[in-house]
């Protein structure tokens, strides 16, 4: 059987022969099957070299099932683990992301500071912050990615965690009053930090509100968009007024941080100390045949577009073998893009993908909003909301996207005061119909 295609640099993975799993990848293999019992309860691992024929044959784990077994059935005794939160040895943390779905995370203490300082030191726009002492802000959903995220009203000091302040205190930006908007900027200028960091939504109404009280952050080296999935119209209202080089990171709570890039350039790589990251075919549901058929061929233009499958590296707590993230790439000769979830992507009659960058290609050069939603109300009928300072004209803007779906599709534009989140925190810049 040939070798599944990795995102991961060849060196990572070890050297394979004659059909068998390279030595590091069956290494990691090995340790998560003798941490978990979870895995050999789904599919019984024999004692022999592993070869690709057997890896292939290791069911993907979904989020779904997680959250149908438990995270307990992750444990073979689970009162160590209730002992491990008394002596802080291990942490919890919930998730809900995109799914709404909420999902207990286990992870050892430092884990989550190990794997993020990793993936500072995969990027060449964050590599000079590992291992020193600098000062960063961070702005995004109280139910963020790390146990630190504070969920009660802490005066500024108190969310002052080894050079990290944490602005949010509560959820919904568009909700958020201008005296808040005032302190979550007074407390910006106090810290002067090298690094901002949040959801791109977040991070976008935060340049307004520094734009209208006329602040600016010079101390600024780094600002990294994360959380969430970034339009181009975020990236440039935060570079308007935080001018310094944007970083893509994307990760999840369940699986720590999985590709690191300069944001918009496509040159996203794994950070091969996290993670392995299977790339597997991916086809849209209107491309599928029934189970019992022959595999339909991939639609023109998706042959480089992929479906992920993660394995975590040395994690003791929860460990994530074959992983469904439920998120989409597309490989370029630079490296990755991150699409954004299954879900939350359109194809068109004849199999063609609709994403984030290209609703962003199709927007008037002019056009300038704070944040937008594309939503699909009909077959061919979709609403574009945005939020913006000021009204743009609507025909060309209707035009455009209306043009880029193709297939009849009408669009009416709206411009709103806010754009409401899902129950999560989270935004999608696409909402296409439910199939």
């Amino acid at each position: 059987m040939p070798a599944p295609t990795f995102a991961n640099q060849p060196e990572s993975l070890g050297l394979a022969s004659n059909g068998f799993v390279p030595a590091t990848l069956e290494r990691e293999v090995r340790r998560i099957y003798a941490r978990s019992p979870l895995y050999g309860r789904r599919f019984p691992l024999h004692s022999a070299p592993l070869e690709w024929a057997c890896y292939s044959e290791i069911p993907a784990l979904s989020k779904k099932e997680i959250i149908e077994r438990g995270h307990q059935a992750f444990f073979a005794d689970y009162a160590e683990i209730e002992r491990g939160f008394q002596t802080k040895r291990f942490e919890y943390e919930s998730t809900g992301g995109t799914t709404q779905s909420p999902m207990t995370v286990i992870m050892e203490e430092g884990w989550w500071n190990e794997q993020t300082a990793r993936a500072y030191r995969a990027s060449p726009l964050l590599r000079e912050f590992a291992g020193r002492v600098y000062r960063k802000c961070v702005l995004a959903p109280v139910g963020c990615s790390s146990n630190l995220c504070p969920y009660e009203d802490h005066p500024f000091p108190h969310r002052y965690f080894e050079g990290t302040v944490y602005l949010n205190l509560s959820s919904d930006p568009f909700a958020f009053p201008e005296a808040e908007w005032d302190r979550i900027v007074l407390e910006l200028q106090a810290t002067k930090p090298e690094v901002l960091e949040g959801e791109p939504v977040y991070l976008s109404l935060l340049a307004r509100a520094a734009k209208r009280r006329g602040v600016r952050v010079p101390s600024l080296k780094a600002v990294i968009l994360t959380y969430g999935k970034a339009s181009s119209q975020h990236s440039r209202r935060i570079a308007e007024v935080f001018p310094a080089a944007q970083v893509d990171l994307y990760g999840s709570t369940e699986a720590g941080y999985l590709f690191v890039g300069e944001a918009f350039k496509d040159d996203s790589q794994v950070i091969d100390a996290n993670a392995f990251v299977e790339l597997m075919p991916w086809r849209p549901a209107s491309a599928r045949v029934a189970n019992s058929g022959p595999a339909s061929p991939v639609p023109d233009g998706l042959s480089e577009v992929f479906q992920i499958f993660v394995t975590t590296r040395d994690r003791e707590a929860m460990p994530l073998l074959r992983y469904h993230t439920g998120d989409i790439v597309q490989r370029f000769p630079t490296g990755f893009r991150l699409l954004g979830r299954e879900g939350n992507l359109y194809f068109r009659a004849d199999g063609s993908l609709v994403s984030p960058t290209d609703i962003d290609a199709a927007l008037p050069e002019d056009f300038a909003c704070w944040h937008y939603s594309f939503v699909q109300t009909g077959e061919t009928r979709w609403d574009f909301h945005y939020v913006a300072d000021h009204a743009t004209e609507h025909r060309q803007l209707e035009t455009g996207l209306a043009q880029m779906l193709g297939g009849g599709a009408r669009v009416n534009a709206f411009r709103r005061k806010f754009i409401a989140p899902a129950a999560s925190g989270k935004f999608a810049l696409l909402k296409p119909l439910t199939k």
